[in-house]
């Protein structure tokens, strides 16, 4: 009989062979390749055990895992979890004894696995899991056999081409006929317009119901501009309890703005379809479970109110926790708390391919010619109004702030070819670009803090690449009625219109006859990536596929660009995430002709923001993280 090591080893070369394409971008043979990605996430994770009411916790291990989504067996006896102790951004199934003895790995596919819940029996484990298709299905895994099928994987249950097609947070009936799942299947890939208008996706869910032979597929909700997620049973498995939010407030519900969003708890009969509403009032509720016939627990995400709640008016713990899970008896309550301190520079996360090491990053990262490193310092992209420039060695050693101004946000650095000055956008960005001014500015990338501008006023001006000969800057504008892409002719300061279409994130290819950038499709409103010759001719679109891709770079020889992706979707409920702009982005890689589109990470986190370490950086990189 083959261990588990050696399935895993199996299992993990079969998953490498299908990134073929991706370990190509080791151009020759030489050094591993690193990569540096923002992840717009928490950076920790910790399970807790309290009283029902929230009382009395303490953590279920003695150190954390980057553990999280837990809840119970039948008996109460075990807790299943996701938890990420095998590399930031992998995520498996593990089971552990309530008190946190007997950990167990129950899942290692390198893609996600996660949201799992226990048959009534406790043989099986329902879960999702973006294996195969790469959006998230439903999944069964047998406990005792190892077996795995794909309950919502079949053509039948698949959503029309260009649609999204997820589906999340299965829950067994109590006398095991039924599983109750949400899903954002059909539903489009658009931009959102609460609480400003933007590019990110909203999510409309609607609670199913289907037996676990796949058979009997049922629609429990929909109505539509209502999103209703985290379906839950009743103890005599004849209604099913779930959140219901606006969808147009499910961009809102996983930012900044949560505490602008009200939420309710429903339940509905699955024989009548009679609703009933078992909560009023401001607030963003969700994760509801039956407790007993009469008596429902809830998480108030946010408000005033934010922490556990009940139907019966019972008073929880107040505080910030994620995912409660009660037990069966109703005497225990299983979460996590989240942290979302930032990361440090340079920090290793999991590769899914095994030529390439990962590292996060800050924002907006660009490399010298020489390999010295310039990144936005924001910490974290949901407090977006104020950051600064700094420089580094590629591995983060040797930090030093460029640029420092607490009146504004300076975003995307680029460098001059010979290495002395940095270019960058100042001012306001994203939700206030349209009114805020920003501009151009550039300063020198010793520290000296010796700065110009470039432009001034509106239109907001940013997110610059520098021409490879010195001699031009591109950036894009926005607002006052003129958007696209300009040219700065940095001898004379004249600006010439390259174009005037919804265009941004532009990137000079290292031989500077390319240009990447993002343009925005008139009928789909998604961004997709596009490359044309500086002087504006050749336009040539790269991605087609639905949802928003942007964030574009290139490899150091300019044969392969690399940028992020929404086209696989949603991976969970949108409003179930804490400062995450776009849950469902990706890093993906293709060739400079945009061909062979490959993924290069499958994390449920927001991925983004890529950037290779050129030749001229990799060896003192991987000299200096070998020494330590």
């Amino acid at each position: 009989m083959k261990t588990v090591k050696t399935k895993m080893r199996m299992k993990f070369a079969a998953f490498s062979i299908g990134l073929a394409f991706a370990a190509a971008l080791c151009l020759s043979a030489g050094p591993k390749q690193t990569m540096l990605m923002n992840r717009l996430g928490p950076s920790q994770m910790t399970l807790y055990i309290a009283n029902a009411d929230g009382s009395g916790e303490y953590p279920l291990f003695p150190s954390s895992g980057f553990d999280y989504n837990a809840s119970f067996s039948p008996d109460g006896k075990w807790i299943v979890f996701t938890s990420e102790r095998n590399g930031s951004g992998q995520a498996d199934l593990y089971r552990v004894r309530v008190d946190g003895s007997g950990l167990e790995r129950l899942t290692d596919d390198p893609t996600l696995d996660d949201q799992a819940a226990f048959s009534p029996d406790g043989n099986q484990l329902a879960f999702v899991s973006t294996r195969g298709a790469h959006t998230a299905n439903i999944w069964i895994l047998d406990l005792k056999t190892r077996k795995l099928r794909n309950l919502t994987g079949g053509p039948a249950l698949q959503a029309r081409p260009g649609k999204l097609d997820g589906f999340f947070r299965p829950a067994w009936s109590p006398d095991g006929q039924w599983i109750a799942f949400s899903s954002d299947r059909n539903f489009d890939f658009k931009p959102h317009e609460f609480p400003q208008p933007g590019w990110e996706h909203p999510q409309e869910l609607s609670i199913y119901i289907i037996h676990p032979d796949g058979q009997g597929l049922r629609r429990l909700t929909t109505k539509e501009g209502v999103s209703t997620g985290s379906p839950k049973w009743s103890p005599d498995s004849k209604r099913v309890v779930f959140y219901e939010v606006p969808t147009a407030h499910t961009f809102a519900a996983r930012i900044y703005a949560q505490g602008m969003v009200t939420s309710q708890i429903v339940s509905v009969d699955i024989a009548t379809g009679a609703r009933l509403e078992q909560t009023s009032g401001p607030g963003l509720k969700v994760g509801p479970q039956y407790l007993s016939a009469d008596k429902i627990a809830y998480l108030v995400k946010a408000g005033p109110n934010a922490g556990l709640a009940f139907t019966s008016g019972e008073s929880g713990m107040k505080g910030i926790v994620r995912n409660p899970a009660w037990s069966p008896d109703g005497k225990q309550v299983v979460y996590q708390k989240v942290d979302f301190t930032a990361r440090p520079q340079n920090q290793p996360l999991y590769s899914w391919d095994p030529d390439m090491d990962i590292q996060y990053t800050d924002v907006f990262p660009r490399f010298s010619r020489d390999g010295k490193l310039a990144i936005s310092d924001i910490k974290n992209l949901a407090t977006t109004s104020t950051a600064s420039i700094s420089v580094m060695n590629a591995d983060g050693s040797g930090k030093k702030v460029v640029f420092s101004d607490r009146n504004g946000a300076a975003f995307v650095p680029t460098w001059s070819p010979d290495g002395q000055w940095i270019a960058f956008g100042f001012g306001g960005f994203f939700g206030a670009r349209e009114t805020t001014p920003a501009k151009l500015m550039m300063v020198r990338a010793d520290g000296s803090q010796e700065s110009k501008d470039l432009t001034k006023g509106l239109p907001n001006s940013g997110f610059p690449t520098w021409s490879p000969d010195g001699k031009k800057i591109i950036y894009r504008v926005w607002g006052a009625g003129e958007y696209g892409l300009r040219v700065l002719n940095l001898d004379d300061g004249s600006i010439k219109t390259l174009t005037t279409e919804l265009d941004n994130f532009p990137a000079y290819s290292p031989s500077g006859d390319l240009l990447t950038f993002t343009r925005r499709d008139a009928k789909t409103l998604d961004y997709d990536i596009f490359t044309m010759r500086p002087d504006g001719t050749d336009v040539k679109r790269l991605t087609t596929t639905p949802g928003n891709d942007s964030h574009s770079s290139w490899s150091s020889d300019g044969k392969y660009i690399l940028w992020s992706s929404a086209r696989y979707g949603f991976k969970d409920e949108a409003p179930l995430y804490d400062n995450s702009f776009q849950p469902f982005a990706q890093i993906f890689i293709m060739k400079a002709d945009g061909s062979g589109q490959r993924a290069l990470t499958y994390s449920r986190w927001e991925d983004s923001m890529p950037a290779i370490v050129p030749p001229t950086a990799q060896k003192n990189t991987v000299t200096r993280a070998s020494s330590r």
